[in-house]
């Protein structure tokens, strides 16, 4: 990796646990400087932030709600001002709720679509001005395999995806002459805590056990049968910030064992 790719600066939100915790230890260990967003305490941030700082390069912790469009907006000029440069956004934040669309409660629905998809146009919106004084930017949108596919009880999840893949499609072709690229990555279930803490939600709905949820509905459309792991994540959104990925933009990146070749 070159000097310059290592003096780069990189703001992940929802950095602080599963896949976002994973893609800012991988762009840290590259060198990169990394911005890490969330919502907590300051001594669990500091925590955070020695961990992926101890992969190398060098963290700081951006706290911030991305429920609130002043705080997502905000978040990108914070880091910007504080380190002059923002050249990767990794938008990541998201939050789920497994229910029938008519028991979604409409505050649910808003939050949802707040934190996944409201602040990735947010964030973007205050990022691009300066990667277009440079001429080069890295923006990467973790969608999802329901950014392509949709399931029942997940209507705001599943609508909330497909926006982010327009989204990316969209700024992409806005961008594409300017050194700029925008991706996203599309994972079927990854283990994560938020993977973990659906599994009694959809156990609930369905009306089975929390095995039987795993394995004959959230496994069901993986031919590999296996979760996918943070890391397989995160070595993705590390390839697609060097110069050999230069060419992809617009691009929806499945890593889902299989779910979306059906």
């Amino acid at each position: 990796m070159s000097e310059d790719v290592e003096h780069r600066v990189a703001l992940v939100t929802g950095a602080t646990s599963g896949i976002g915790l994973a893609i800012a230890k991988r762009l840290a260990a590259a060198g990169l400087t990394v911005a890490v967003n969330g919502l907590e305490t300051a001594e669990e941030a500091q925590a955070i932030v020695h961990e992926i700082g101890g992969a190398g390069g060098r963290a700081e912790y951006f706290p911030g709600d991305l429920a609130d469009d002043a705080q997502s907006h905000g978040l990108a000029r914070a880091v910007i001002d504080r380190f002059g440069a923002l050249d990767v956004l990794v938008n990541n934040a998201g939050i789920q709720k497994v229910a029938a669309v008519e028991e979604l409660a409409p505050q649910d629905w808003r939050r949802i679509v707040a934190v996944s998809l409201d602040s990735a146009y947010h964030t973007i919106r205050a990022a691009l001005p300066a990667m277009k004084r440079k001429g080069w930017g890295r923006i990467i949108n973790v969608a999802s395999a329901h950014g392509l596919r949709a399931s029942p009880y997940k209507s705001a999840y599943v609508a909330t995806k497909h926006g982010v893949v327009g989204l990316t499609r969209t700024v992409a072709l806005e961008v594409a002459e300017t050194g700029i690229t925008v991706n996203a990555i599309c994972p079927g279930y990854v283990w994560t805590p938020l993977v973990a803490a659906q599994v009694a939600d959809q156990a609930r709905v369905h009306k089975m056990s929390e095995e039987e949820v795993i394995r004959t509905v959230m496994l069901a459309p993986q031919p590999t049968k296996r979760f996918v792991q943070p890391e397989e994540i995160a070595e993705m959104a590390f390839y697609l910030t060097g110069e050999m990925a230069r060419s992809i933009t617009g691009a929806t990146i499945s890593i889902d064992g299989g779910w979306t070749a059906k």
